[in-house]
């Protein structure tokens, strides 16, 4: 029967302690109910001899039945046979699959960067690019031209890539005090970019935001510089990227956001996904914003109190969602594939007409008890839980936990963190 695989977008402590507070849903310790006569396994009522809940086991909990009976053992040890992928990238025994990058004469690969690709040989698209200057980057197009396998910056890429990392960015490193006499400061050395950027820098400059330009693009600093150094010193730095892209969002953000100087973006439309706190970072949309967003760097310059509040994620921390975000760089996007490739063999096999049923729920008298298995993102292997609904439902799930939601088999399934 047809069951649920989700992939939550919110970070692991937001699904965990919502979870408990889910109308429908509820962990149990669920005893036998000896005067029962019948259970649910997959909607069929059966008797109890199919559970084999005899006079000798009826102290079996639901809970333990379903351990036993949705208990199965997969044909491939990804421990002792590790994935193979031609190509490179950072394998190690120490992510949750043995992971192996490389190519091995004895044995087919389980995928392979490029096109084309072998039969039984996943075919990987892996780029950092934005998909307005390389149209294969585009999920639905690499699709189309064949590929399995998405690696992009997009957040809805099967192993997202993107430029943010708590190992490469100091993200809470300490403010130091602004002593620029301009209020912005901007690296841009691409001068051809297809969005508005350089017209937005000139519409502030025209609005009286005085700003010091390092890169090639309207330089007017001269000098080696070092350019998150540099940033600490001014109130707002231009992060603006060369495309206005979703989920695009470069070192320019992240950078601006380890020197304590407030961000003003031009690029992804979705921008305040990414921002540690709201208010903490200022979006030109459309260059008709930018008039409004200089009214607004200059009424923060003005104005300490509302200033220090637009960083007061440096010092209370940053919100849940931008940790999440974040902390998808905490496992290395190798070994991310190395798991999306393991978890697709497994959910191949579990597919196939010989795999062991699984009743996935337990049924005693009025209480039915539901097994989920759950992981954390960066994880391989999946953890039991139990939950009690006298109608669960996609809905009252997605509802309570935040996920999107889709069917698949064999059992429910939960994984806290995109891939």
């Amino acid at each position: 029967m047809p069951l649920i695989v989700a992939l939550v977008v919110v970070a692991e402590i937001a699904f965990l302690g919502r979870l408990d507070m889910a109308k429908n849903l509820a962990l149990v310790k669920l005893w036998p109910d000896s005067s029962s006569s019948s259970s649910a396994v997959g909607g069929d009522e059966v008797g109890l001899g199919v559970f084999g809940l005899d006079r000798s086991t009826e102290a079996e909990t639901c809970e333990e039945w379903l351990e036993r009976e949705d208990s199965v053992v997969y044909s491939r040890d990804f421990q002792n046979e590790p994935i193979l992928v031609t190509g490179d990238g950072q394998g190690s025994k120490s992510c949750a699959v043995w992971c192996k990058f490389g190519v091995d004469p004895n044995r087919k690969p389980d995928a392979a960067f490029g096109l084309p690709q072998q039969a039984g040989t996943a075919s990987v698209l892996r780029s950092m690019e934005s998909a307005q200057y390389y149209v294969e980057n585009n999920i639905a197009h690499a699709r189309r031209m064949g590929y399995n396998i998405v690696m992009t910056t997009s957040l809805s890429s099967d192993v997202p890539v993107g430029y943010f990392s708590w190992a490469e960015y100091d993200i809470m490193a300490p403010l130091q005090p602004k002593t620029e006499r301009a209020l912005a400061a901007a690296f841009i050395s691409n001068c051809g970019a297809r969005n508005f950027r350089l017209q937005s820098l000139e519409a502030l400059e025209k609005a009286k935001i005085k700003i010091d330009s390092y890169g090639s693009c309207h330089r007017n600093r001269d000098g080696e510089v070092d350019k998150l150094e540099t940033l600490k010193r001014y109130k707002f730095s231009l992060a603006f990227e060369n495309s206005n892209e979703e989920d695009y969002v470069t070192e320019k953000f992240f950078q601006s956001l380890v020197a304590g100087s407030v961000p003003v973006v031009v690029g992804a439309p979705n921008i305040q996904d990414f921002a540690p706190s709201p208010g903490s970072v200022l979006h030109i949309r459309e260059l008709e914003d930018a008039d409004s967003v200089a009214k607004t760097m200059k009424y923060l310059s003005e104005t300490p109190d509302a200033y220090n509040q637009s960083l007061r994620w440096k010092f209370e921390g940053p919100s849940d969602s931008f940790k999440a975000l974040i902390d998808m760089a905490a496992v290395h996007s190798s070994c991310r594939l190395c798991i999306y490739l393991a978890t697709m063999a497994r959910e191949r096999e579990e597919k196939n007409p010989g795999f062991p049923r699984r009743p996935c729920k337990c049924t005693r008298g009025l209480e039915t008890v539901y097994h989920v298995y759950v992981r954390e993102r960066g994880r391989f292997e999946m953890e039991s839980i139990f939950l009690r609904s006298a109608s669960l439902t996609l809905e009252a799930l997605e509802s309570c936990c935040a996920l999107e939601v889709q069917v698949s088999e064999p059992c429910t399934r939960l994984e806290t963190g995109k891939t």
